[in-house]
């Protein structure tokens, strides 16, 4: 068994691209790939497969990445040809080569239909993925509600309840730190049982200010007494608009303040002309899901990411 890149001879990322995108889990197409490719957000580094010794291509992985990022963000698409004897162990071969020669093990992130356990051929297609990625060190696990708002679904009138503004990075930073306190996000719960409220809140702030969206977009949310209640970031991904991060700090939790917080991204980015506006959020966290429902996003997908623990 061989493991390589499709980097080295422009055939190999010929045949690479030309993978059968087959099986009970999405995978892309060669015209997708194509279109990602020209984008900077695939490349043939970043693609790579397991071949037999007879060069029959028997496994592909695609990583993704933004235009300028230096290394894959998280893996795109796993493929194993139908037949082979044990998916999971070529599959967790193909992830261990392009993790080492990444330098890191970026998560792997698996899109489902919301009703996907109860199809028999795509939980099997999962177990196998599920178990190749832990062989590979992606052992920490969360399920995500992918969400999408339309201009069908309208938007709320501002309720009145809370003041928006601009604020400093200080201010932001600070109540990255609050709202993380008590949160139900299994990420942000598995980051502070290695670094404190402080550390995360720079991370995060760092990761926000690097995605697509525009810092001047952000606002912080206060009671008219000007009491800090929350936070909206409306932010964006190569393709369109997306809620970001929001937020009420705890002692503010449970008042219903998360709908005015989600309220006044939705309209900000309905305001731009956005024409979808994507969300998500855990499956565990029933509070914020309650919220978009109302709010008229609805549920297209499930995401698997399975990653490496915090801290490993």
């Amino acid at each position: 068994m061989f493991f390589r890149a499709a980097a080295a001879d422009p055939a190999d990322l010929d045949r690479a691209v030309a993978y059968p995108a087959d099986g009970p889990v999405a995978a892309l197409d060669a015209e997708k790939i194509r279109e990602e490719l020209a984008a900077g957000q695939f490349r043939p580094e970043w693609i790579w497969c397991a071949e037999d010794e007879d060069g029959e291509l028997l496994a592909r992985a695609l990583w993704w990445g933004r235009d300028d990022s230096e290394r894959p963000l998280a893996l795109d698409c796993l493929q194993v040809r139908e037949g082979v004897a044990d998916p999971a162990a070529v599959a967790a071969g193909l992830l261990e080569a392009g993790h080492a020669a990444f330098g890191k093990a970026p998560g792997y992130n698996i899109s489902l239909p919301r009703d996907w356990r109860a199809d028999p051929a795509l939980t099997e297609a999962v177990v196998w993925r599920r178990e190749a990625a832990y062989k590979a060190g992606l052992t920490q696990e969360i399920e995500r509600l992918r969400y999408e708002w339309t201009p069908a679904a309208g938007t709320a009138a501002p309720g009145g309840r809370l003041v928006f503004r601009e604020g400093t990075d200080e201010e932001f930073l600070d109540a990255f730190a609050r709202l993380s306190r008590g949160s139900l996000d299994l990420a942000t719960r598995h980051e502070l049982a290695t670094v404190t409220e402080e550390e995360l809140a720079r991370d995060d702030f760092e990761f926000y200010l690097d995605c697509p969206g525009e810092r001047s977009w952000w606002r912080l949310a206060h009671l008219p007494d000007g009491t800090l209640a929350g936070m909206a970031i409306p932010s964006a991904t190569p393709y369109h608009r997306n809620v970001g991060y929001l937020g009420v700090v705890p002692e503010q939790r449970g008042k219903g303040l998360i709908d005015e917080v989600l309220g006044e991204i939705t309209r900000f980015h309905a305001a731009a002309g956005a024409e979808r506006i994507t969300a998500t959020t855990d499956t565990v966290n029933l509070p914020m899901a309650a919220a978009f429902d109302r709010a008229g996003y609805e549920v297209t997908e499930i995401r698997l990411i399975l990653e490496t623990p915090a801290g490993a």
